[in-house]
């Protein structure tokens, strides 16, 4: 008879069977290398080296790539990855550079296409009912004010665990827009509003944010955390952790690029000063410290940069 312990051992198993399926998955999608390319690789070993390490139970990286040649020839095209994911913070989670990698290997405006590759990955990782490592949505952002316009995407966060989700998020916060960084600020890191600080935005109704279901390439509507964040439109009541949905990375990524569509977006807030955002990111920060010192990682107070061929040389 199976034991819980058994039971647990064998889903964290499906963490180091999907680490190895998407360092695969990259290799193989990098078959044309490029800078742009090899930094996405450079990123998502970092990422999931990070993600090995403070699971529980901990995998290393030879854990992860089991075979000697490859991991061998890993560490010597990718050597940063290695000496950093003990000591550095990854910027996102895996699943957002193998959306990168087939959004740049698609083109933007081919959605169906991107959504048909991940979606068929998916089945791969959720294999078992495995849920390590993978997106479950995937969100595309537009202008439809604009003819053709450009689409923007954003995977939901392929981390399982309370943990790793808080310091994702966390470190999403530091890199996401800054609009959409206040939003997810607003509510880290329980989903309950801070009192001195309302970081929520209103996207222009303009704006098409569309979610998708990663199983089965479904429209997914937004959650009441995305309604409350960015003002989207929708009747669910279910309500996922802040910083969590697809659409955060989605939006994110659109406004870094439309500076037209930044410059509408709603924000009414009296709170929402330098000196109450200021006292909410030390409120970040401060709780990031925290979960990474209940989990021994010794942060070196940065967060990784992807390497490129170039800047290895």
């Amino acid at each position: 008879m199976e034991t819980r312990e058994d039971t647990f051992l064998k889903a964290e198993e499906f963490f180091r069977r999907n680490a190895f399926i998407l360092i695969e998955e990259m290799m193989e999608l990098n078959n044309e290398p490029s800078d742009y390319t090899t930094a996405l690789v450079d990123e998502i070993l970092h990422s999931i080296f990070f993600l090995g390490k403070i699971n529980i139970p901990p995998y290393s990286p030879k854990d992860i790539v089991n075979d000697d040649e490859m991991y061998n020839a890993l560490e010597d095209f990718f050597p940063e990855p290695f000496q950093r994911y003990s000591s550095q913070l990854p910027k996102r989670s895996p699943f957002s550079c193998v959306l990168d990698m087939i959004v740049h290997q698609e083109g933007q405006q081919n959605e169906d296409m991107i959504i048909t590759r991940l979606k068929y990955l998916v089945g791969q990782l959720k294999e078992g009912n495995a849920d390590k490592l993978v997106s479950s949505t995937i969100c595309v952002s537009q202008n439809t004010n604009v003819q053709n316009s450009v689409r923007y995407y954003g995977v939901s966060m392929s981390t399982s665990g309370r943990n790793p989700g808080q310091i994702m998020v966390a470190a999403g916060i530091n890199s996401w827009d800054k609009y959409v960084a206040d939003a997810v600020m607003t509510y880290y890191p329980k989903g309950v509003k801070i009192p001195y600080f309302d970081g929520n935005i209103k996207i222009p109704e303009s704006i098409r944010c569309q979610a998708f279901c990663l199983s089965r390439g479904t429209p997914k509507p937004p959650c009441r955390s995305c309604r409350e964040m960015f003002g989207l439109t929708t009747s669910e009541v279910k309500k996922w952790a802040p910083g969590n949905c697809a659409e955060t990375e989605s939006l994110s990524n659109l406004l870094k690029q439309e500076k037209d569509v930044r410059m509408q977006v709603q924000t009414a807030s009296e709170t929402c000063t330098d000196m109450n955002r200021e006292k909410a990111e030390e409120h970040v920060m401060g709780h990031l410290r925290l979960v990474l010192r209940m989990l021994q990682f010794k942060w070196d107070n940065n967060f990784y940069t992807p390497q490129t061929s170039s800047t290895e040389e």
